[in-house]
């Protein structure tokens, strides 16, 4: 059976982190479903690239999903944070110990402000590193802790996404998705 993902994305998420995310779930075999937290299915990131959703947030509520990934970027992040449609999800996703994570600003701004960080270590973009508690923070590229995945910005976006696929398969599959690509796959 395959494995599912919701990447939630918004105006001003970051392109590199977004699309990474969905591209090598999608090479891994994962259903992946991007939703937008905007009122309509295209967002602008934050570089100007436009991207197109499969569904807004609010389709997503009632759903379940192995793995919900966010990206970041500013003010991506920002609107990731304020919606509450995404919030439901992501505290019914801590509530069943379903894997989570987050790359960028979006440990800090989204993670860390609602509470899922507690009593976790995290990593995130070095410009957030200090909205983070500092027994919590890590520089690593990718922090894993228990179902929480945490990585730093657009340039270790391949090594949390193939992290993301370890843990939702194994480090088999992860080496599988990484191989064509030309990239080593992140170890703990």
């Amino acid at each position: 059976m395959s494995k599912t993902a919701l990447v939630p994305i918004a105006d001003g998420a970051e392109e590199i982190e977004a699309v990474t995310i969905i591209d090598v779930l999608r090479r891994a075999g994962v259903d992946v479903t991007v939703a937008s937290v905007e009122s309509g299915l295209e967002i602008t990131a934050s570089r100007g690239v436009r991207i197109v959703a499969d569904k807004t947030i609010s389709e997503c509520v009632g759903g379940a999903y192995d793995l919900i990934a966010l990206p970041g970027g500013m003010p991506g992040a920002e609107h990731l944070r304020e919606s509450k449609d995404l919030l439901k999800i992501l505290k019914r996703q801590h509530q069943e110990n379903r894997l989570y994570g987050a790359i960028c600003a979006a440990p800090a701004v989204v993670l860390h402000h609602h509470g899922f960080l507690k009593g976790r270590r995290a990593t995130a973009h070095p410009g957030f590193m200090d909205r983070l508690d500092a027994d919590q923070a890590s520089e690593e590229r990718v922090v894993t802790d228990g179902l929480l995945v945490t990585s730093r910005g657009p340039g270790t976006a391949l090594e949390f996404a193939l992290r993301l696929v370890a843990l939702l398969y194994d480090d088999q599959k992860a080496a599988e998705v990484a191989g064509p690509m030309v990239v080593k796959p992140a170890q703990d």
